[in-house]
């Protein structure tokens, strides 16, 4: 017995102990960092994603909420299997590991596949974010009942400093824009300097008609969100080929529980 409990207790198994520990830390901190960046992009940036009408970019945020919400619980899980040397936690949290990894390969190859079968059709799916965007503008801004409409447009072209959907063309159609007590030519806030009836003139100097509509804008916003989802799931994966190896060790060095 005495034998069993010096080799529990030999300088590998306290190194590989630790090891283990600092890896769960790092591994809790991406949980929360998916789970922060989620969500973020709900509440400040939720708004734009509604315009769209589309729930294909929105379920980015929500992958990353429920991701970092697995990793941090199984990260938690596995400090508590490490600093207790259980060996029965020790499994439940590689078996973890081990189902968190394979979901991740089968997601990419999924996501792969996907994007080879629709890759001639893929734009079709850009034309028609684009084409919702453009009706959203035009049929909806400034109509009673569609004030967060309203305040998501002016957001919007504020922030990405844009006007329109493809264009400030676009605004021509607007119900708003076409009512005979109206006379802006665009809404305010695509006015470089926002203020009343900014939007009377639609010249380059005055609004943001040269840097292009919103949708590109926005599509790139959306593209980031989601190569920050691929870039964290990379890292993570990573992070779980490391914690296994040393979860395997440590499981192997750790005595018997008794019974």
């Amino acid at each position: 017995m005495e034998a069993q409990r010096d080799k529990t207790n030999t300088c590998g198994t306290i190194c590989l102990k630790y090891l283990l520990f600092i890896f769960n830390v790092l591994f809790w901190l991406a949980g929360g960092a998916m789970l922060a960046v989620g969500v973020w992009t709900m509440v400040e940036k939720s708004e734009y994603i509604s315009l769209l009408n589309s729930s294909y970019y929105s379920a980015s945020a929500y992958i990353l909420i429920g991701a970092g919400a697995i990793v941090v619980m199984t990260g938690i899980v596995g400090c508590c299997a490490t600093l207790n040397e259980l060996k029965s936690v020790l499994l439940v949290y590689l078996i973890l590991l081990l189902c968190l990894f394979l979901l991740e390969v089968i997601a990419g190859v999924l996501a792969y596949i996907n994007y080879q079968e629709c890759f001639p059709f893929c734009y079709q799916l850009d034309d028609e974010l684009r084409q919702n965007l453009k009706e959203t503008m035009q049929q909806k801004y400034q109509l009673p009942g569609e004030e967060s409409i309203t305040q998501a447009v002016d957001k919007l072209q504020q922030e990405f400093k844009c006007c329109g959907s493809n264009s400030s063309s676009d605004w021509s159609d607007n119900v708003w824009i076409q009512a005979p007590e109206n006379e802006r030519m665009v809404p305010d806030s695509c006015c470089k300097t926002p203020s009343d009836y900014c939007g009377r003139r639609d010249h380059p100097s005055n609004i943001y008609k040269v840097e292009g509509g919103c949708i590109m804008h926005l599509e790139d916003f959306i593209l980031s969100q989601l190569h920050i989802l691929g870039a964290v799931a990379i890292g993570i994966a990573f992070l779980q080929l490391v914690g296994m190896m040393f979860t395997c060790c440590l499981y192997r060095n750790l005595k018997e529980e008794p019974y």
